[in-house]
């Protein structure tokens, strides 16, 4: 199975958690690594190629910080661009049909603040529902996503663990009890 990890975060030099995910992602094998915003720094963004890198690939990893309950800015816009009508959905719209679909992503807050009777009051799952929703639209398969909680506060160790975590998770997803760190 070959596997796309979209690394969306606007500063990784500046991401301790998300910088560290990538490098480890960037050492396996059958895996593609895009740094998006490094890709796009004037955000211009290169649709048929784009289209291309997913049509390669089986499973698609967004990977990104959680901003705002939300993801950084250029991930909307690139999924505005690239999962168009006729291309990801509509009468012949298929070509990511039947593809998986993982979303990765690292927060600020703990696992407890992202519950209904925490700081959040939600759930993280609850949060990423539109993605659920449009990976049901373009036909892929939507994965229990990756969250790696509290990373502001991590040690070095726990860096590590969480990064060999998400590698072991995203490139085998049926091991769910490792989905949510």
């Amino acid at each position: 199975m070959k596997t796309l990890v979209l690394v969306f975060h606007p500063d990784l030099t500046a991401s301790r958690a998300n910088r560290r995910l990538t490098e480890e992602m960037e050492k396996q094998a059958n895996v593609t690594v895009h740094r998006v915003y490094e890709a796009y720094p004037d955000e211009k963004i290169d649709v048929a190629a784009e289209q291309r890198l997913l049509e390669g690939h089986d499973r698609i990893v967004l990977q990104f910080p959680f901003y705002w309950y939300s993801t950084p800015s250029l991930l909307k816009k690139w999924e505005d661009a690239i999962l168009a009508y006729g291309w990801a959905y509509g009468s012949n719209g298929d070509k990511l049909k039947g593809k998986e679909l993982l979303i990765a992503i690292t927060t600020g807050g703990s696992k407890e603040s992202y519950s209904p009777g925490g700081r959040e009051k939600y759930t993280v799952p609850e949060l990423l529902r539109p993605f659920e929703a449009t990976s049901n639209l373009i036909g892929m398969l939507y994965l229990t996503p990756y969250v790696f909680y509290g990373v502001n506060r991590l040690s070095d160790e726990e860096l590590e663990q969480g990064a060999m975590d998400y590698v072991a998770y995203a490139l085998n997803p049926e091991l769910n009890f490792l989905a949510v760190r």
